[in-house]
């Protein structure tokens, strides 16, 4: 990127600013224990263990042949998923049914309810800032933790 003479003091704000693709996954993959990754239609799917049914967050970067509502294409653009408890999607977006077409998803920097998987409880944003991402952590960790739940619910008698 280049930039205007008259604005490299502005530089460090604005790298602080947006969190890469790449600082998010490692952020999930430090944080949480045992957490695995799978790569597919350029997404990175994250479960937890050897769970493979549902992942508790995924991060799409690129748009794809199924979706390209949030035109990932951009530069520096990608789309935190996040699978979140009933309570909390309804604490965030009220408790009657969410009106996906009321969304602007390729808004950057604003927790959505996910255009396809809302009813599941899932939610996105696209690019979040620093001050975004303190709340996007927590939402990361309570959905780690219903993976981790429903982990154990399905392998306690084995």
């Amino acid at each position: 990127m280049a930039w205007p003479c008259n604005l490299w003091h502005l530089w460090p704000i604005f790298k602080q600013t947006m969190l890469n693709e790449s600082s998010v996954i490692e952020y999930i993959a430090k944080t949480f224990p045992d957490v695995e990754t799978t790569e597919n239609f350029g997404y990175a799917f994250f479960f937890y263990k050897t769970e493979r049914m549902l992942p508790f967050a995924t991060l799409g970067a690129s748009d794809n042949e199924y979706d390209r509502l949030s035109n990932l294409d951009r530069p520096g653009v990608y789309r935190l998923n996040i699978g979140i408890s009933r309570k909390t999607f309804q604490a965030l977006f009220g408790e009657t049914k969410v009106d996906v077409k009321n969304y602007d998803y390729t808004a950057l920097d604003v927790i959505m309810p996910h255009p396809e998987y809302a009813p599941q409880n899932f939610v996105c944003v696209l690019a979040p800032s620093d001050a975004t991402f303190e709340r996007v952590r927590e939402l990361l960790a309570e959905a780690y933790d219903i993976a981790v739940q429903r982990f154990n619910r399905q392998n306690k008698n084995k």
